[in-house]
C-alpha cells in the first residue's frame, strides 16, 4: 500500500529518533543514558537488546519512509508499540523511578504512535 507523503515524512522522522534512541541503549552508552536521566546499572544484554529492537524497528521506519510501501500491519505495530513505550514509561515515572525528564522525551513517542494508529483506523 502506497503511503502519503505525510506518513512517509512521519516515518523518516521516527526513523531518526529510533536509530538514536538505539545508540543510547548500547551498553557502552552509560553516559548518554545518564544524560537523559535513564536509570544505571542495567545488565549488558538487556541493553543490547533494547537497542536491537529499537533499531530493528528504525530500520522499518527508514524502509517506509524511503520506499513508500506501508503495510499497514507494520504500521499498527508501530504505532502500539510507540504508545505502549509512553505508558511504561509514564508508569515507571509515577511510580518515582525516573525523573519527569524521560516522560518529556517520550512526547515524540506519544505523538507519532497516536499518527500511525490513526492512519491504520482510516484505511479500515
Amino acid at each position: 500500500m502506497t503511503a502519503p507523503g505525510w506518513l512517509r515524512t512521519a516515518m523518516l522522522a521516527t526513523a531518526v529518533m529510533n536509530l538514536l534512541a538505539a545508540i543510547l541503549f548500547l551498553p557502552g552508552a552509560t553516559a548518554l543514558r545518564a544524560l537523559v536521566g535513564l536509570p544505571e546499572g542495567a545488565p549488558p544484554i538487556y541493553l543490547a537488546t533494547v537497542a536491537l529492537f529499537v533499531g530493528l524497528f528504525g530500520a522499518g521506519y527508514l524502509w517506509v519512509g524511503v520506499t513508500g510501501h506501508a503495510d499497514p500491519l507494520f504500521v499498527g505495530l508501530a504505532g502500539v508499540g510507540k504508545l505502549g513505550f509512553v505508558t511504561l514509561v509514564l508508569g515507571y515515572w509515577a511510580a518515582g523511578s525516573l525523573p519527569v525528564s524521560v516522560p518529556l522525551t517520550a512526547a515524540g513517542d506519544l505523538f507519532f504512535g497516536v499518527l500511525f494508529l490513526r492512519w491504520v483506523l482510516a484505511r479500515r
